[in-house]
């Protein structure tokens, strides 16, 4: 593979990953972090990259589980709860209008409800073409989505009718 044809093969997909990364570390500087690596292993093994059929779809697996290593990582050394209860207190002292709490309500999500959630509604991709990324059947994908849709949907509810019980004080 020459220069010119990872550029335009492989490098045309940094934003993409760098938008998928973010979702994961929550930190613009960590997610750049993750694409830069991922390029640079990319490049030396830019001889193989031919044999995977969606160049794409094998970029945001290796995103996912790049993140996914430094997220373990990250967990091991600070404890798992504590940076559960850190990201909760900062989200919450962040959080100013509707926008910023749905995503809010998205990141409490499970995991793969998560992934899939952003994959379809924020990134567009199909539910055939999440299935792939995330090695999962179709219908799981299908059922993922309908289920952290179902949450959010709730949560936004909930929100709202607390917030009118506020306003007709």
């Amino acid at each position: 593979m020459t220069q010119e044809t990872f550029k335009n093969t492989v490098f045309i997909l940094r934003d993409e990953m760098f938008r998928f990364a973010k979702r994961f570390v929550m930190s613009s500087d960590e997610a750049e972090d993750v694409v830069q690596d991922l390029m640079i292993k990319f490049w030396q093994k830019k001889e193989e990259l031919g044999q995977f059929g969606n160049l794409k779809s094998y970029a945001l697996k290796s995103v996912r589980n790049e993140c996914l290593n430094r997220l373990k990582h990250h967990d091991v050394k600070l404890g798992f709860a504590d940076l559960q209860l850190h990201r909760s207190e900062l989200y919450s002292m962040e959080v100013n209008n509707l926008k910023e709490q749905i995503i809010g309500f998205i990141n409490q999500l499970p995991e793969k409800q998560k992934m899939v959630i952003h994959l379809k509604d924020v990134e567009e991709y199909e539910v055939s073409e999440i299935s792939e990324m995330m090695e999962m059947e179709e219908n799981a994908v299908r059922v993922n989505l309908m289920r952290a849709r179902q949450k959010v949907k709730e949560q936004i509810s909930q929100l709202m009718s607390y917030e009118q019980r506020q306003i007709s004080r």
